[in-house]
């Protein structure tokens, strides 16, 4: 009996410990470690067609992590890696697109650290061209010959509603200072400019006294072979992109074409350097809307941003353009909208209560 006791025993206590040792066991798998993964490409921008290496660094307070890592661009895999000894993995593409890439990388995980996902990087795949000098991506930029003496140049009057605020010169031809409103001008005693309390700046028209008259002819004259000039750029980056909807996108350097209008019903961004250029031809209007912005990041400049339009351009109240603006028709700024850029209109100029610098 005393053995068949022990034994009793012996059974109660591994039955007892068997539960505390299934739920360790669990606790074990339970207490994986935190994982942070983290993500950088190079080059940044790229070239289409060019090798570009993205880099996934997965660490966690224990322990080296191991197991793969997927990369992705938005919700599509494009490659996958896996972690060496100092937890990171590598991915080579030559494949990517010309665009904006959203790239994140997925760690998965392994028996002792848990999954985790990098932020996005944005990989900037910029059309053909040097930009500014051959120093940055992109066409080369629009020459204005002598249009770029002028933030607003308009071959049939510009109408204010007041008060505007406007950084640069202004100038009419070939139609007479008769055809500009709203300003309250000043003329000079030299009879060659008038001043606003709206401009700080100068105000040119045509029938004021020489060298002006000729002057205007020439920078309107330059202004028209700006405009021919930008839309007569081949071979485009991107064609119809958004079907004329551009809202939303984020979009690198480039020569973008469209053979109808173009909208901007939400905020647009444009990401590049500072010597990167985008030219926009757009065989009919262009209209943004309300309280939208068109965005400049990464030192993206206006000075190198061409909005070549065919039909009416039209900026919504209290929404932001950044660029120069080359209208075949008319160009119109709703109430309190701003501009950094140029208006350069071979029709009318209307304004209502708007800033405008001169870029």
């Amino acid at each position: 009996m005393n053995r068949f006791a022990s034994y009793a025993g012996l059974g109660m206590c591994l039955m007892l410990l068997l539960p505390v040792a299934l739920v360790a066991g669990c606790g074990s798998s339970s207490s994986s470690s935190s994982t942070t993964t983290t993500l950088s490409s190079s080059p940044n921008p790229s070239a289409a067609g060019q090798s570009v290496t993205f880099t996934a660094t997965v660490t966690s307070s224990s322990g080296t992590p191991s197991g793969s890592v997927a990369f992705k661009d938005g919700t599509t895999a494009i490659g996958s890696g896996t972690l060496n000894a100092s937890g990171v993995a590598t991915f080579s593409t030559s494949a990517l697109s010309l665009g904006v890439h959203s790239v994140t990388a997925v760690y998965a995980g392994d028996g002792g650290h848990n999954a985790s996902t990098s932020s996005a990087v944005s990989q900037v795949v910029p059309g053909a061209g040097g930009g500014v000098g051959g120093a940055g991506h992109g066409p080369a930029p629009v020459n204005l010959g002598t249009a770029a003496n002028y933030a607003i140049l308009s071959k049939a009057g510009i109408t204010n509603v007041p008060t505007s605020a406007i950084t640069g010169n202004l100038g009419v031809s070939p139609i007479a200072a008769s055809a500009i409103t709203g300003l309250a001008l000043t003329l000079d005693a030299s009879g060659q400019f008038s001043t606003s309390p709206q401009v700080t700046g100068q105000v040119f028209a045509a029938d004021y006294a020489a060298p002006t008259p000729a002057n205007l002819t020439t920078a309107v004259s330059d202004m028209q072979a700006a405009y021919t000039n930008a839309a007569g750029r081949t071979l485009p980056d991107f064609t119809e992109l958004g079907a004329g909807n551009i809202g939303g996108l984020i979009l690198p350097a480039g020569l973008y074409k469209w053979g109808t209008g173009v909208t901007i019903p939400t905020s647009v961004t444009l990401t590049g350097g500072a010597n990167d250029v985008w030219i926009f031809q757009i065989a009919q209007g262009l209209t943004q809307s309300s309280g939208t912005q068109v965005i400049l990041t990464g030192g993206a400049q206006a000075q190198n941003v061409v909005w070549q339009v065919g039909g009416a351009v039209t900026v919504g109240t209290t929404a932001h353009l950044e660029g120069r603006v080359l209208s075949q028709t008319a160009i119109t700024l709703n109430t309190g909208a701003t501009v950094n850029g140029r208006l350069l209109a071979q029709t009318a100029v209307t304004l209502a209560g708007n800033t405008i610098v001169q870029k």
